[in-house]
């Protein structure tokens, strides 16, 4: 199984949406409340953070919904384990693992295959089922079980789906996360947080932008560090949020720049659809699509990629 570009390919409907009301968590909407008008940020650093709120979100296709479903069913074991005794093992990777994600595996894998006994898998610990399938689903049910470990929220389950090695669907939930949170998105039909869709930002020139700099180890021992410290130089704020959270942010439109350099495809898979969808893009380092090899990630609104290609000298 390859992941190529964008596909065209049918999407069966959900009926009922049910999937998706039952995965969203509490959130606090009072900031919505005006939601009949748009909300556009004006001044220097003028962004659109999420546009139209009046546009209803579409109802998910049974893909989208039975990715939802599955990541609550995660969710649901994640709330009760967290913070909680559980037994962790370390991988030949020096990784941990355990028991929540495997059980968090278990539980997806149950759920989509029900809903689709002909797709294939290729999970973070279970490892490849009928992987060359037309319908693949690409399964992290604990991306940053490190996090988890030590007890604070920055870890998520990311589910992507891939169509004859394209990337066609994605659900990011972090269920600990600031009350959960659950970003998806569809080939065609935007990418949403809760109600909300998602929007990149509209900033053009590095000296307003917002970098995001996630898992760097390989990249600083690269001549592109030195390149990286120019970047830094040259935009308007730095951060290392890290993980699905940068990663959201940037699809929202409140940062405006993402890097790193030691991920793997079950990290990004989902999150590559929904920043696809809100309008941004997304490559390795070296400007090459992401794909099952991909260990790295250069994503950006879009409109500032010639810029830090420039400086950081990518492809």
């Amino acid at each position: 199984m390859g992941l190529r570009g964008e596909p065209q390919y049918p999407f069966p409907v959900s009926s009922d949406g049910e999937s998706l009301r039952a995965l969203r968590a509490p959130v606090n909407r009072a900031g919505l409340a005006a939601g009949a008008e748009s909300l556009t940020m004006r001044g220097p650093f003028h962004c659109s953070l999420i546009q139209e709120f009046s546009m209803p979100a579409p109802t998910p296709s049974a893909f989208v919904s039975a990715a939802l479903e599955a990541a609550a069913a995660a969710a649901e074991i994640i709330r009760s384990r967290y913070q909680g005794a559980f037994d962790v093992q370390i991988k030949p990777d020096d990784s941990p693992v355990t028991e929540v994600d495997i059980a968090c595996e278990h539980a997806i894998k149950d759920v989509l295959a029900r809903a689709f006994p002909e797709h294939g898998f290729y999970g973070e610990e279970l490892g490849r089922e009928s992987a060359d399938a037309d319908y693949v689903w690409l399964i992290d049910p604990i991306d940053g079980t490190k996090s988890f470990v030590r007890g604070y929220p920055f870890f998520s389950t990311q589910i992507a789906l891939s169509h004859h090695g394209e990337l066609v669907a994605g659900v990011s939930s972090a269920p600990c996360f600031d009350g959960g949170q659950v970003a998806w998105a569809e080939r065609g039909a935007g990418a949403w947080m809760d109600d909300a869709p998602l929007r990149v930002s509209d900033i053009e020139r590095l000296a307003r932008a917002t970098l995001s700099i996630g898992n760097v180890p390989t990249l600083a021992g690269t001549e592109r560090w030195g390149r990286l410290g120019s970047l830094i130089r040259q935009v308007h704020r730095i951060r290392g949020y890290g993980d699905f959270y940068h990663y959201h942010l940037l699809a929202a439109g409140k940062i405006d720049v993402v890097i790193e350099s030691d991920v793997n495809i079950l990290d990004i898979a989902a999150l590559t659809v929904i920043l696809r969808e809100a309008g941004g893009d997304i490559t390795d380092l070296d400007g090459g699509p992401v794909g099952l090899e991909t260990t790295s990630v250069l994503a950006t609104n879009g409109r500032l990629r010639g810029d830090v290609v420039g400086v950081l000298g990518c492809d």
